[in-house]
């Protein structure tokens, strides 16, 4: 009797633990339950409109197809006459290699410098603030259509580089000076980098610069040695997002040259597109693409190795 007595307060506490198991249990499929409902949407969207179409694009670039008859299988032949045989695919990967090494570095700058400026506490910097990003919010198209007319043998550039006696180029009818053009245009969209940048300069503790104050420091070294150290992160995701940005630039060269003149704008993704849409060269045109995944997530692997000898983070600053 003593010994029931004695084992009724565990016995009591493993029933309450188990209870509460059961309750825990009962609770933790509940909510597994609202969390794969409440995210089911995205996940039909990601297999039926991005993992489905990249699983077959794989299969595609095998075959020859033109959407009209079934598919002929030829293996690594696409991949190989893109290499191998065509030219046009060699000079639009040069262009693109050429318009992101200087559209990429420029943003990049631009973004740093506006952001810089913006920081500083001056009168009317909110609405300076709003005028510097308002351009990322107008749509790409009507921009390279403002663009075109700019960009116009006699249009307003031109027109003002002949008041100071030079005579401007035709931008986009000319092979030299078409890509300048593009990077150009490129530079317009750098409010989005700038927004990201000055907020992470906001975010820099007031007590570095007033240390850095005190040694001596001027403001060009208060910038080398604490602000930009901070940001670093911020312009490693720019960075990213710029590589691969321009590496699918295509609504600008399709707008304003189409490729031309003489393909010396011709990008990869317009490249494919115009394989596929134009041609129906849907094989070759998915293979293209395949090719420039790999080339994206090569140029990605080497930024983030690099990054480690320049990317500093919060507890590496401290």
């Amino acid at each position: 009797m003593s010994k029931t007595i004695d084992e009724a307060p565990g016995a009591v506490r493993d029933a309450r633990r188990a209870g509460r198991r059961r309750t825990m249990s009962s609770r933790s499929r509940k909510e597994a339950f609202y969390f794969w409902l409440f995210i089911s949407p995205w996940l039909i969207g990601f297999v039926g409109f991005l993992l489905g179409p990249m699983i077959a694009s794989i299969y595609i670039s095998l075959t020859e197809w033109d959407s009209f008859t079934p598919p002929e299988w030829v293996g690594l032949d696409n991949y190989a006459k893109a290499l191998t045989e065509d030219p046009v695919f060699w000079k639009a990967l040069g262009n693109t290699f050429y318009y992101a090494a200087i559209s990429v570095p420029l943003g990049l700058a631009i973004g740093v410098w506006l952001a810089n400026l913006l920081n500083k506490r001056v009168r009317g910097r909110k609405l300076f603030r709003t005028f510097i990003y308002l351009p990322t919010l107008v749509p790409l198209v009507a921009t390279a259509m403002v663009f075109k007319m700019v960009l116009a043998p006699s249009g307003p550039l031109n027109e003002a580089l002949s008041w100071i006696g030079i005579d401007g180029p035709n931008w986009l009818l000319d092979p030299t000076w078409v890509k300048p053009a593009l990077i150009v245009l490129s530079a317009w969209g750098a409010g989005g980098a700038t927004v990201l940048l000055l907020s992470a300069m906001n975010g820099i503790p007031r007590e570095l610069y007033e240390a850095a104050e005190i040694d001596g420091a001027g403001a060009w070294r208060q910038f080398w040695s604490v602000t930009f150290p901070q940001i670093t992160p911020v312009i490693f995701f720019n960075l990213i997002m710029g590589l691969i940005g321009s590496f699918q630039i295509f609504s600008q060269v399709y707008i304003l040259t189409a490729g031309g003149p003489d393909n010396a704008s011709q990008m990869v993704v317009p490249l494919l597109f115009r394989e596929a849409f134009s041609f129906y060269h849907f094989g070759y045109a998915s293979a293209v693409a395949w090719l420039l995944f790999v080339v994206i997530m090569a140029f990605t692997l080497i930024a983030f190795r690099t990054s480690r000898s320049w990317v500093f983070y919060e507890q590496e600053v401290k």
